[in-house]
């Protein structure tokens, strides 16, 4: 007798304008070898997405064709500013969120999450720079690579992502499996430089780094106040 096929896992990543790749293909790297892991990679419609690196994302989907998945991500990026009062995105991720098994982000993407109304209540995490915000959107900060709160899962910035990854491997399809992954990328990272976190970057680094997103950090907060106001008027006419 052989082993049952695995069920399909519908696995979703928003893709956008100006979206950070790492914080989006990193995690999904790992996903998609999840047994049964059926990848989506999702926008308003089907045309390459440029990429904040400078290369573009072919989407799979678009919001009509993406069947409801089992694992939403947020991935974050500077692009996402435009995205926090975007009604057609909020709406796209708020009823996704409603059906997914995992509610899931990386990065700055957990704001997202939270405009669209899903973390409400919940601990998340966040880029360090955009920390904070999270409380501007309803969530409960909480500082850690990735942080768990019932079937909400979130990572901090960027290379979180793969601590996040495997984290869902795990949830998905067991520690072993997720072990597995981890040795198969020869995931153990050692840096070069300890200046990974503003408690271990010296004051001039954290101090140059807070000056370079220093302008996008204020237009995340503007963003999230709206989208804020806007989650608030909707519960309001409810």
């Amino acid at each position: 007798m052989t082993d049952a096929a695995p069920q399909d896992i519908h696995i979703g990543f928003l893709i956008y304008p100006g979206v950070t790749a790492l914080d989006a293909l990193g995690p999904a790297q790992l996903l998609s070898l999840v047994p049964g892991a059926v990848m989506h990679y999702v926008w308003k419609d089907t045309a390459p997405v440029a990429a904040d690196a400078g290369y573009t994302i072919n989407p799979t989907d678009d919001f009509a064709s993406c069947p409801q998945l089992d694992v939403i991500c947020v991935p974050g990026g500077f692009g996402q500013v435009d995205l926090m009062t975007d009604d057609v995105v909020v709406e796209f991720v708020r009823k996704q969120g409603q059906g997914a098994r995992y509610v899931t982000a990386v990065c700055t993407g957990s704001l997202l999450l939270g405009a669209a109304g899903l973390l409400d209540g919940y601990e998340a995490s966040c880029h360090w720079a955009w920390h904070h915000q999270l409380e501007l959107v309803g969530a409960t900060p909480k500082k850690a690579r990735v942080v768990r709160d019932r079937n909400r899962i979130t990572g901090g910035g960027v290379t979180a992502g793969i601590d996040f990854g495997l984290t869902m491997v795990a949830e998905l399809a067991g520690e072993e499996a997720a072990k597995l992954v981890q040795l198969s990328f020869e995931y153990d990272p050692q840096p070069p430089f300890d200046s990974g976190t503003p408690d271990k970057a010296s004051a001039e680094t954290l101090a140059t780094s807070q000056a370079m997103v220093g302008p996008v950090v204020e237009s995340m907060a503007d963003a999230a106040r709206a989208a804020q106001a806007k989650k608030d008027a909707r519960h309001a006419a409810e």
